[in-house]
């Protein structure tokens, strides 16, 4: 199932986070992909507190991974952005974290896209030069080596 969803303000990234974890609840491993900008950081943070994460959330951009208390156990939050292979996901157990069951979100999902469960929920995020923000969804499960939303 592919779904094309708009986001016209900051504000609405709650709403749309509870629509899409309620949309796929046995999913735990979301890869967001877009370019710089484009909101996926906004809408982890809501997904996140949607999970119950109190306090906040901010990109891991330089320690690969957060790992935040929600309401039913951690959630962990991964950007990829500076990795070159996917060798360096090993140095930070990537394989555990995405196999623990527990939500997982990927920003900049390509260098891990042959780790990446088959039932991972895609997401593209576009900024339109009106400020709104299309979002992408491919809750279809793909092959490993496959990488939905190119």
């Amino acid at each position: 199932m592919s779904a094309l969803l708009r986001l016209s303000r900051p504000e609405e990234a709650p709403e749309l986070a509870a629509a899409l974890l309620h949309s796929c609840p046995e999913r735990r491993v979301f890869a967001f992909k877009g370019d710089l900008g484009a909101g996926k950081t906004t809408l982890i943070k809501a997904l996140s507190a949607e999970l119950g994460v109190e306090g906040g959330t901010s990109s891991p951009s330089f320690g690969i991974v957060n790992e935040y208390a929600g309401t039913e156990g951690p959630v962990y939050h991964f950007d990829l952005y500076r990795l070159k292979n996917a060798a360096e996901l090993e140095q930070v157990g990537f394989t555990e974290y995405i196999d623990s069951g527990r939500y997982c979100f990927v920003e900049w999902p390509e260098v891990a896209r042959d780790l990446l469960p088959a039932d991972t929920v895609w997401v593209r995020l576009n900024a339109l030069s009106s400020g709104e923000r299309t979002v992408q969804l491919d809750l279809n499960p793909a092959p490993r080596a496959a990488a939905p939303l190119a």
